[in-house]
């Protein structure tokens, strides 16, 4: 997922997602729901702000669930973020949990 966002390939993000996907990030105070929620949130807030991310750190909290500390750069500075995300058994992103540290 940080190569096609950084990438700013939309449709190659997506098509890591599943249909019914959903990404929650308070920080922005919105929820994003399924491919069109996940093809929002990606157009918004990596290609609109020109998002750069790098991962710091990787932990694995389950069979499907990772939880990562990133660092974003972009139009709107720098921050540091946090993403829990959970796959289905065919490896597809079936939630994404954001915020900022």
């Amino acid at each position: 997922m940080i190569a096609a966002t950084n990438a700013f390939d939309v449709e190659a993000a997506l098509a890591l997602f599943a249909a019914e996907a959903l990404i929650d990030d308070p920080s922005t105070g919105e929820r994003f729901d399924g491919k069109a929620g996940v093809r929002e949130y990606v157009e918004r807030f990596f290609v609109g702000y020109r998002t750069v991310t790098r991962l710091l750190s990787f932990t694995s909290a389950g069979e499907r669930k990772a939880r990562l500390r990133v660092d974003f750069t972009g139009d709107f500075g720098h921050e540091i973020g946090l993403l829990e995300i959970v796959t289905d058994p065919t490896g597809l992103i079936v939630r994404i949990d954001a915020d900022l540290e």
